[in-house]
């Protein structure tokens, strides 16, 4: 049974890792969207890499605050509910997955990752102005949830 974990988990970070592969070079014009950038999380703990794949978008950590535990070690996904993805690095780690433009600055269907806490949620995704996401995550519906201020962190070149 561990061995099917281990090569679920596997499987899981080689998609993941491909869909990053090929879409984190230069931005496509055709595809560029005012979604896609670097964005840092309400808390400032975190800084996220939006980008498109196909018609959808995804997410993923490229900076921590504090990347590594007290002792050193790389900080690792250690509150997943699957026991063989705990030892995954959260930098790196994809967190938001299969956003739709559903128009008017609105992103939806896609789901959210919380590393703090190991749950995913269902998430919408708000362009509040050029700078500026409101990331809704909840369970069930939007009712039942909360919403994180999202910031753009401009590029150096």
């Amino acid at each position: 049974m561990k061995k099917i974990n281990y090569l679920l988990a596997f499987i899981l970070f080689v998609f993941s890792s491909s869909i990053f592969a090929a879409t984190c070079g230069p931005d496509d014009p055709k595809i560029q969207n005012k979604i896609i950038g670097l964005w840092e999380v309400g808390s400032g703990k975190a800084r996220i890499k939006i980008v498109a794949y196909g018609d959808k978008y995804a997410g993923k950590m490229v900076w921590l605050k504090e990347p590594t535990y007290p002792d050193g070690k790389i900080k690792v996904d250690k509150n997943n509910k699957v026991e063989s993805l705990r030892t995954v690095p959260l930098l790196g780690y994809t967190n938001l997955i299969g956003f739709i433009d559903k128009g008017d600055g609105k992103y939806e269907d896609g789901t959210i990752y919380d590393p703090e806490n190991g749950n995913t949620y269902k998430c919408v995704i708000t362009i509040k102005d050029e700078n500026t996401l409101e990331v809704r995550g909840f369970v069930g519906i939007s009712l039942f949830g909360r919403t994180d201020v999202w910031k753009r962190v401009a590029l150096k070149e």
